[in-house]
């Protein structure tokens, strides 16, 4: 008979290496049960127009990029376009009115973040409204090192349910996922996909703060099967004279749209007349907090997630906001994946 004392120590070992073995699971993007889930399977809430930071009534998020994702946000839509020094910069609409810095840049900050983050998938969309060549994309990347991360599919398109786990992302160091709206071509770029390929979006530039739609918006005449999803829930509003002042924006050499909006704003301020500002719409940052909210009211993201998800009867797989640090986006996030 093995003594009491030995029984016990043995026991409590056991119990030890069992708790040490459960905590020693892999975890994927913060969550052991994403590890063995499709990467088509999963809701990421997205940073809408990430790369544009401040206070300007042009800019659609309060944080950085990096905080951004420090605060668990693993998928980042920018837009690009070529500026007056011929360069691939982030702007917002033109480079004339918000500039946010080089491309390469914002593709060196996502790799340092992703270099110290070994157990994280990302996702990047971005959009290519002029159809700059995708070979001054692929540049970028390669100058940036982003390029080492990126995922190629071994097909193009790829099956709805031939996606990998997130855990074979990670175990592949291909844990970078990009996509592109207008100009990819698998054939010259094999990493950067085509967005509508693989996604269809419902509509964007919403005025109604309780997002009472779902419908396809892109690809025209799109159908859903066999596609991903995202899921537009960002709150536009439009300015009015007066509603934009040039003391305002514009101190940080940038937010040019501001003060372009607050020299029109001052030409007819006091006047009753329709201005020249009503149909510039910008991001409603005053009801960030209730749009973003995980739940609960008309316009939250799980009342707007409900009514994609009866229609197309599954979940979005991205939901896109603005202000990403006000409201539950990323508490929203958990729940949507069953956490």
């Amino acid at each position: 008979m093995i003594p009491f004392s030995i029984s016990f120590l043995l026991l409590v070992s056991f119990c030890f290496l069992s708790i040490s073995g459960i905590s020693a699971q892999p975890l994927c993007n913060g969550h052991a049960e994403l590890c063995s889930r499709k990467y088509s399977n999963i809701t990421f809430i997205g940073a809408h127009d990430s790369a544009f930071v401040g206070d300007s009534p042009a800019d659609n998020q309060g944080i950085s990029v990096a905080a951004q994702l420090d605060s668990g946000i693993r998928f980042l839509q920018s837009q690009a376009h070529i500026n007056s020094f011929e360069t691939l910069s982030l702007c917002h609409t033109s480079c004339f009115l918000n500039d946010a810095g080089p491309l390469t840049t914002f593709l060196s900050t996502i790799k340092t973040w992703l270099d110290k983050h070994p157990n994280e998938v990302l996702t990047l969309l971005l959009t290519n409204g002029d159809r700059t060549d995708i070979k001054q994309y692929d540049t970028a990347f390669k100058s940036s090192g982003l390029n080492k991360y990126a995922y190629t599919p071994p097909t193009h398109p790829l099956r709805f349910n031939a996606w990998p786990t997130l855990a074979q992302l990670i175990s592949s160091k291909t844990r970078l996922v990009v996509f592109m709206d207008y100009g990819a071509n698998s054939a010259t770029v094999p990493y950067i996909l085509d967005e509508f390929a693989y996604f269809f979006e419902t509509p964007f530039n919403t005025l109604d703060p309780t997002f009472n739609q779902c419908s396809i918006d892109r690809p025209p005449g799109a159908k859903p099967d066999g596609r991903m999803y995202v899921v537009n829930h960002f709150l536009d509003k439009k300015i009015t004279d007066g509603d934009v002042k040039p003391e305002d924006v514009g101190t940080k050499g940038k937010g040019m749209l501001g003060d372009i909006a607050g020299g029109l704003g001052g030409l007819f301020g006091g006047r009753k007349k329709r201005g020249l500002c009503d149909d510039i719409l910008v991001p409603d940052r005053e009801k960030a907090k209730e749009t973003n909210a995980k739940g609960g009211g008309k316009g939250s993201i799980g009342a707007q997630v409900g009514r994609c998800e009866g229609l197309y009867e599954r979940r979005p797989n991205v939901v896109l906001l603005d202000f990403v640090d006000e409201g539950e986006g990323v508490a929203a996030q958990r729940v949507l994946n069953g956490f």
